[in-house]
């Protein structure tokens, strides 16, 4: 059984932590039942006007919905943003203003200007503020950060990750570039953030993203579903090089992540259709590698660069429905790993140590992402230099 976080400190003294959570959409749902078992009670607020719908449930747990901004900032202890990307920075801007720590689904903003005014308010403020990068939070990509991070592979050098999904069609903001980012901000941020934790600083991006449809059938009335896929290649300041495969595809196919790390130590290995035992087996002189990746002494890796191989394009991935950029936490998972970072966060908030997430890793995340997506319309490289702020 989970235990409560403890209060934070609010107008009157100490109290049961108050979250003002922000949107009705996927995030929220997967945020909302991490909070109330964490012990906190929940204030929403939804421009679509759906949070009393998603409320109704959690009612006989204290949920409630707010009847503006200001009475959810004015009641709340920590403001959860889960609302559509173009609307994080203004939110932020206000919580940070309340003096509210915020959690912020990722991309933090849709530039990396917008993202490091939000970081630089918060931190002259002296609000936290805490960029929501669940991935780092899923066991396996936990357990890989934790290998490299003790030298168990020594210093990556090539890194290729995928991540499939189907195409979130259920908000139609999402297939506007101006709003979502597109898939190379929307959803291949995650391992743009991943790819910098592993192997540091990015240097130089060169990205391409292809769009298209998904038709089962010919004719005018059977216009088919939409489709996108991005590639990026990442040079990092080590000289470790990252390749990255995002696919937004054709609905009722099964979500999938890869990854694959070398290091002139080892190999870290990870995919999450594989089965429990499969996931479970590791080898080579790296030893043990909990959390779902197999790892492999140098022995043990492949002859030639395969490890950096992408696909061309993207095409040959096909990807699932359910349309999340995150696989759902299933009954794999020893917990959720929404639950994981927030109970996270809260604690930092609380008095604990920070969160292994900064404000500033949200804006380098938002600085990859939108240099990929210049480079995909420029079709050139992008070199990355100077500070993020």
């Amino acid at each position: 059984m989970t235990e409560p976080v403890s209060g934070t400190a609010g107008p009157t003294g100490p109290r049961d932590l108050v979250v003002g959570l922000l949107g009705a959409g996927a995030m929220a749902r997967a945020h909302l039942p991490a909070w109330l078992a964490l012990g906190a009670r929940v204030t929403m607020l939804s421009a679509s006007g759906r949070a009393a719908e998603l409320a109704g449930p959690y009612r006989d747990r204290g949920v409630t919905v707010a009847r503006d901004l200001g009475e959810l900032l004015g009641g709340c202890d920590i403001v959860d943003i889960c609302t559509p990307t173009p609307s994080h920075r203004e939110l932020a801007l206000a919580a940070i203003a309340a003096g509210r720590p915020v959690v912020c689904e990722k991309p933090l903003a849709l530039t990396t200007e917008d993202a490091a005014l939000v970081a630089r308010t918060a931190e002259a403020a002296g609000v936290p503020l805490f960029p929501a990068h669940v991935v780092r939070y899923f066991p396996a990509y936990a357990a890989a950060a934790g290998a490299v991070a003790a030298g168990r592979i020594g210093t990556p050098s090539a890194l290729r990750f995928t991540r499939a999904g189907a195409y979130p069609v259920w908000a139609p903001w999402f297939a506007d570039p101006a709003l979502s980012g597109g898939i190379l901000v929307d959803q291949m941020i995650h391992d743009m953030d991943f790819a910098r934790l592993l192997a540091g600083e990015v240097v130089r991006v060169h990205a391409r993203v292809r769009v298209g449809r998904f038709t089962d059938g010919d004719g005018p009335d059977r216009p088919g579903h939409p489709t996108a896929s991005g590639t990026a290649l990442l040079t990092h300041a080590s000289g470790a090089v990252s390749r990255l495969l995002g696919v937004w595809g054709r609905p009722g196919l099964p979500f999938r992540t890869t990854f694959r790390v070398s290091g002139p130590d080892g190999v870290l290995e990870h995919d999450s259709t594989a089965g429990a035992a499969e996931a479970a087996n590791t080898v080579g002189r790296t030893g043990s590698a909990p959390g779902g990746v197999t790892a492999a002494g140098a022995a043990g890796a492949p002859a030639g660069d395969r490890d950096v191989e992408a696909p061309a394009g993207g095409s040959d991935v096909e990807a699932p429905a359910g349309g999340s950029d995150v696989e759902a936490p299933g009954g794999a998972l020893p917990e959720s790993p929404y639950l994981t970072q927030l109970r996270e966060f809260a604690a930092a908030v609380a008095g604990g140590p920070p969160p292994g997430v900064s404000a500033w890793d949200g804006v380098a995340a938002v600085r990859i992402a939108t240099a990929a997506a210049e480079s995909a319309r420029t079709g050139k490289p992008v070199e990355l230099s100077g500070p993020l702020g």
